[in-house]
């Protein structure tokens, strides 16, 4: 194999540009620094407005479900990130969860609380935190987003500085941070000069960390308080890229065994090799800024099962989240500017309401309820994502594979519905955008309402993608994997579940694995059956003489017969096999006609023609009818058998051919419908015979 060269230095010439990374690495001094703030008073945001601004940078689209207006917000479909990340169903939450962060921008208190994102195992907790994460970071890349901050720098190497040439800000602070609080009040009011309500105005808060703190009092001290000397001679602001494999305003703080773990993880510790040079252990040069509070500032903290933390810990969380504050062991309150986020699940948060020592973190706590997803079109999107043809390119997925594997996960997340007339399968349809009769958006608004926990509890999306995964380990090299071969994965799995807690759990999940396989039968025989009628002048043959027989019943005229060319009353009996197709009562059976006479008529008026796809329900009704009438001149049943004659295998043949081109089939898995569905007709004629 002849494998082409590349050269190098042509390629990254071509495809790396020099100029973005100067750009990202502009420096410059502190009056430059104030004058890219006047102009762009954006740069000097706090972390929640930065994270506000972020998530709307990406724009949002509106739409109604149940009777109510819901938002979504670009951001979560992970644009960054080819969609990995990508959250579905939750759009409400997500507007809880983004109304916490414009409340939070524009100062009116929830900046002060903790973040917690609660719900079961496997819902989507890590990938809003990731997607959060990955975001603020991208967006400090962008011009839009684009932050500060400082570093000291003294060529002379001297001792304020430990005999470096450079000390960068240890905790990456806000450049306008070293304006002396008695002339900031001045410069703000300045700076904001001519803006009016409503623009963007440039905030300064709290004080320097205390290596820095240290660091300028030294240098005044050396130009005699002369602050300006001090800025212009050793003072260097430099573009902040955001970066959690770096540690610089990303951290994640995970809990651990209690016994090698202290708070120093959180507010940083003493650097005991530098003691000796800087002659103190109180001295602030000579400690490790690098507990996950101090490397976060400017930035986004997250707290991995945050309710697992030791109660020591909990306690720093109090005075992060409400003074914005911490306290590096030996030194003063440092301030912090930086998102604090955590996530549980719903045991541990149940012992945080019934733990009365923990009202203080209670009452600091905004928590937003981050369930499974309830909606089917909803869940089948997690699946699709990592299963696809892209993906696992050599296994062909069968038509509603995934459907069936997510349709099962979402029916053991609903609660009963309360009406006896209504079965969960039913409500899971309604959930999912169908409609039944006798229920409107007003009734599915209702089912919503009364399901408290709905959403809470069942089966996690992590179960059902290891199940596919050992599917697809398992029958891979069938070379299609069908529902069939991943409802027994899910059934066996359940032995070993880990989260099933009871027998009646255990069976609650087969029984509504049985009516998953129930779901399946119809929707694979409906499919075969619409290949079988799939020639569409035979159905708009049965319409038009279905609709001849139905105006002449209604206008009480006559029909003529096509082949006697006699006028012949309508047939009756003709009418009512195709509208028991669709459940259409002996007592309906006269305004079902008269209604579809009318829609006739109205597209008439209209200049319009009728055509029996308008009308999903006399559609299926025709359908089903010519499947009837065509079943028995294919003879399905006899596919089973070993011997077919040649005619019905070339009418097999033809069905096959449209299950792959119109249904999604390959061969192996049309093969597989096909013998599935003549099997149910087959014991169904064993049967009546």
């Amino acid at each position: 194999m002849n494998m082409a060269q590349i050269n190098i230095a042509n390629f990254m010439k071509d495809n790396y540009r020099v100029e973005d990374f100067t750009h990202l690495n502009w420096s410059g001094g502190f009056q430059d620094y104030v004058n890219l703030v006047t102009e762009d008073p954006k740069i000097a945001r706090n972390a929640f407005q930065r994270v506000y601004d972020m998530i709307m940078s990406y724009g949002t689209s509106n739409y109604t479900e149940y009777k109510k207006d819901i938002v979504r917000y670009h951001f979560f479909d992970d644009p960054n990130n080819n969609g990995k990340d990508a959250v579905f169903g939750i759009d409400v939450h997500l507007m809880k969860l983004v109304n916490f962060f414009k409340a939070a921008s524009s100062g009116y208190g929830t900046e002060k609380r903790v973040l917690l994102l609660h719900g079961p195992v496997g819902s989507a907790k890590s990938s809003i935190s990731r997607n959060l994460k990955k975001g603020i970071e991208h967006y400090s890349k962008t011009d839009d987003g684009r932050m500060f901050t400082f570093e000291w720098y003294d060529e002379d190497e001297s001792d304020i500085l430990g005999g470096q040439k450079t000390f960068a800000s240890p905790m990456h602070e806000e450049p306008l941070k070293l304006l002396p609080l008695d002339v900031r009040k001045e410069f703000l009011a300045e700076i904001n000069k001519g803006r009016k309500d409503g623009d963007i105005k440039v905030t300064v808060k709290g004080e320097v960390n205390p290596a820095d703190r240290f660091i300028l009092n030294a240098y005044l001290q050396k130009y005699d308080g002369d602050w300006t000397k001090v800025i212009d001679n050793h003072v260097r602001i430099k573009r902040l890229i955001l970066s959690e494999k770096d540690r610089i305003g990303i951290g994640t703080f995970q809990p651990k065994d209690e016994k090698n773990q202290d708070s120093t993880e959180l507010t940083g510790d003493i650097n005991y090799r530098k003691i000796a040079q800087y002659g103190s252990d109180s001295d602030p040069r000579a400690f490790n800024f690098d507990g996950e509070f101090n490397i976060s500032n400017r930035g986004i903290v997250e707290f991995i099962e945050m309710l697992k933390l030791d109660v020591a810990f909990l306690y720093d969380l109090l005075g992060a989240s409400q003074e914005h504050s911490i306290k590096p062991k030996k030194f003063a309150q440092t301030d912090i500017d930086e998102v604090i986020l955590g996530h549980t699940n719903e045991p541990e948060f149940r012992k945080l309401q019934n733990n009365e020592f923990m009202e203080a973190l209670r009452d600091r706590t905004v928590k937003i309820d981050v369930p499974y997803i309830t909606r089917l079109s909803n869940e089948v999107k997690i699946y699709e994502r990592d299963f696809n043809a892209e993906k696992i390119p050599h296994v062909h997925i069968a038509p509603h594979t995934l459907e069936m594997a997510a349709m099962w996960a979402v029916l053991t997340r609903l609660e009963e519905p309360k009406k006896a007339d209504l079965a969960k399968i039913q409500k899971l349809k309604l959930y999912n955008g169908k409609t039944l009769p006798g229920y409107n958006e007003e009734n599915v608004k209702e089912l919503r309402k009364e399901a408290v926990r709905e959403g809470l509890e069942g089966i996690s999306p992590r179960y059902i993608q290891d199940k596919l995964s050992n599917a697809l380990v398992k029958y891979g090299h069938t070379g299609s994997l069908n529902p069939f071969m991943v409802f027994n994965e899910l059934e066996s799995g359940l032995k070993h579940h880990g989260l099933i807690n009871s027998a009646d759990q255990l069976d609650h999940y087969k029984e509504m694995l049985a009516v998953t396989r129930q779901e399946y039968e119809d929707i694979v025989k409906n499919d075969v059956q619409k290949a079988i009628c799939l020639d569409e002048s035979a159905i708009e043959t049965l319409c038009a003489n279905y609709i001849d027989n139905v105006k002449a019943y209604t206008q009480k005229e006559k029909v003529r017969n096509k082949y006697t060319n006699k006028l012949e009353d309508s047939d009756e009996r003709f009418m009512r096999s195709i509208e028991e197709k669709i459940d259409i009562a002996e007592s309906r059976k006269d305004d079902f006609r008269r209604e579809i006479m009318n829609y006739i008529g109205a597209l008439a008026i209209e200049g319009k023609t009728f055509d029996f796809k308008m009308n999903e329900r006399l559609h299926r009704a025709l359908e089903l009818k010519l499947f009837e009438d065509q079943k028995d001149s294919i003879k399905l049943s006899s596919i089973v058998s070993k011997v077919v004659d040649k005619e019905t295998q070339e009418k097999i043949e033809v069905i096959k051919s449209r299950l792959i081109k119109s249904y999604g089939y390959c061969e192996i898995s049309a093969t597989d419908a096909l013998n599935y569905v003549a099997s149910i007709f087959a014991k169904g004629d064993s049967a009546k015979s």
